[in-house]
């Protein structure tokens, strides 16, 4: 009996030495913001530039990783579409405890309803299918207010937006082309200034022939 105790015990220690050794990688993430909260009331069809959100990975392995908006279930303020955000870059690599600035830009639709608005901006680890993550996010709290404004103050608004956050390109940009219509004004002006000269000296040419 003994014997047969001692055959089973070296039997399960030599299958356990031969199993494959498994070894559960950390995988984590986290935001340098906390919170964003946006003071000033913004216009419908303007263009902001939000604070720059800094993505960390705070595993031990590299991965891939994304920037979202998500929401509340239940949050009582108003959810901004998530095609109002853009984020610069949206997927990137990271090494372990490496970081990742991304740019991030709030684009007002002309005809948003005005209240005030929440959402999260959220990154994460892009999972792979090869193994399921559950819950590894972290986000930073996003609260701004939309005032009313009439269609035609929101056009002007989204205009004067793009100049300001797309300078000195834009600025450039138009300069050219107000360059380009002068000069074709002035082009044009000369030129029918010119015509009414000749066909003048032409008339007057014709009176004196007529004279002769």
């Amino acid at each position: 009996m003994n014997t047969l105790r001692k055959i089973v015990i070296v039997s399960l220690i030599s299958l356990t030495a031969l199993a494959p050794v498994v070894a559960l990688a950390k995988v984590g993430v986290g935001v340098g913001l906390g919170k964003v909260n946006i003071d000033e009331s913004l216009k419908p069809g303007g263009i902001y530039k939000l604070p720059t959100l800094p993505v960390l990975n705070t595993g031990d392995e590299p991965g891939d990783y994304e920037v979202e908006v998500t929401y509340l279930t239940d949050q009582p303020e108003l959810r901004p579409a998530a095609d109002w955000f853009t984020f610069s870059p949206n997927q990137f690599h990271l090494a372990a405890d490496s970081s990742q600035p991304v740019e991030v830009s709030l684009t007002l639709p002309v005809n948003a309803r005005p209240g005030n608005y929440f959402a999260f901006l959220e990154a994460h680890p892009i999972t792979t299918g090869e193994g399921v993550t559950i819950g590894v996010a972290a986000a930073t709290k996003l609260n701004f207010t939309i005032k009313p404004s009439g269609v035609l103050g929101a056009s002007i608004e989204r205009v004067r937006s793009f100049f300001t956050t797309t300078s000195p390109t834009s600025y450039v940009i138009l300069g050219i082309i107000i360059a380009i219509v002068l000069i074709g004004i002035i082009r044009h002006y000369l030129s029918f200034n010119i015509s009414l000269k000749r066909k003048g000296k032409e008339k007057e040419a014709e009176t004196k022939e007529d004279q002769a």
